[in-house]
């Protein structure tokens, strides 16, 4: 048998990237299913509890490996049994147990990684490293993971939709924007080593967070990290939250699981040590919820990156260049 060999992706730039597919805690002793970039994967740890992504076929017969379970660190095939180890080579065909598998009895095997209490994985070998989040370094700053979100669009939208200033008001009106102050001041935006910053962007928010006990104008910096991860910065007036000197700082991590349909992740870092898990992740589960109606109902699902293809205006400088940046980068899953 000749060894399973890696699936012919057209979209060598994002297999290249690493994407978030599940919360590390998540994955315990039984392999877990998940997609993207429309590839199956199965999701297991063997006896020293290392993460591995593979795709989820087993070369013998097909079946999905997601299905079987792992046994004496090995992962098991649910229909004949073969055993794989951590390197994806069978160690074990039980209708054969005296039988040596030879290297070609090998599972397609992809790279896995955890950061930010995520399971990140990667289709085919690349520079990129996982994006960065800045403020996971901070001890001062407790970090909370939402989500994941579901969503029927795909991950550019979502990604140019956490970059948006001027739907607050409309989508979040109440919370974090209000009908009556939706004018959106000039800011800068330049470009950086791994995607975008737009700083100087302000906003009127009746509650900008958790946190908030008064209506407030909120300092917000925006970057991209990489093609479907993007950081903000919320700087709140002094006086209009509950915790003086508030900090937090949120990144957003999607995982494009197929060309419109994608899984998002929501990590917060704050100067908040008090708060329950649930009261900060309840405040981001409302918000998203807002977002997604209307991402699902945005045509084409798929964001636009030719020109001229939707109309913009001087509010949608930071989505003018996100799409440049792609386009850039050689994105093409979830464009069009």
């Amino acid at each position: 048998m000749a060894t399973m060999t890696k699936p012919d992706l057209p979209f060598a730039a994002e297999a290249a990237l690493w994407h978030p597919v599940l919360l590390s805690r998540d994955l315990g002793q039984q392999p877990l299913a998940a997609q993207l970039l429309t590839q199956a994967i199965v999701l297991w740890r063997d006896a020293q509890g290392i993460a591995h992504a593979w795709a989820d076929q087993c070369p013998h017969r097909g079946a999905r490996l997601s299905l079987g379970r792992v046994c004496e660190g090995r992962l098991e095939c649910p229909y004949h049994g073969w055993q794989f180890d951590g390197a994806g080579q069978c160690q074990l065909i039980p209708a054969l147990p005296d039988f040596t598998p030879p290297a070609g009895h090998h599972a397609c095997t992809f790279e896995a990684s955890e950061a930010y209490g995520l399971l990140w994985v990667r289709l085919t070998p690349g520079a990129a490293a996982v994006p960065l989040f800045a403020a996971e370094a901070d001890a001062r700053l407790r970090k909370v993971n939402c989500g994941p979100y579901t969503v029927q669009s795909s991950a550019p939208r979502v990604v140019e939709n956490f970059l948006d200033l001027a739907h607050f008001g409309f989508v979040h009106e109440g919370w974090l924007g209000r009908r009556d102050a939706t004018t959106v001041p000039p800011y800068d935006v330049r470009a950086t080593p791994t995607g975008l910053l737009a700083t100087g962007c302000k906003a009127v928010q009746p509650r900008s967070s958790v946190h908030a006990t008064a209506s407030a104008m909120v300092e917000y910096t925006y970057e991209v990290i990489g093609p479907y991860a993007a950081v903000l910065t919320k700087l709140p007036e002094a006086g209009t939250a509950a915790i003086e000197g508030l900090r937090e700082s949120i990144a957003l991590f999607v995982c494009p699981v197929g060309p419109e349909t994608s899984e998002v992740w929501v990590r917060l870092a704050m100067n908040d040590f008090d708060s329950p898990d649930h009261k900060l992740t309840d405040f981001q589960d409302t918000i998203f919820g807002q977002d997604k109606p209307v991402l699902e109902s945005q045509r084409p699902k798929r964001l636009p990156l030719e020109p001229g293809a939707e109309l913009h205006c001087a509010a949608d400088k930071m989505a003018v260049m996100y799409r440049r940046f792609l386009a850039q980068t050689g994105i093409s899953f979830g464009v069009c």
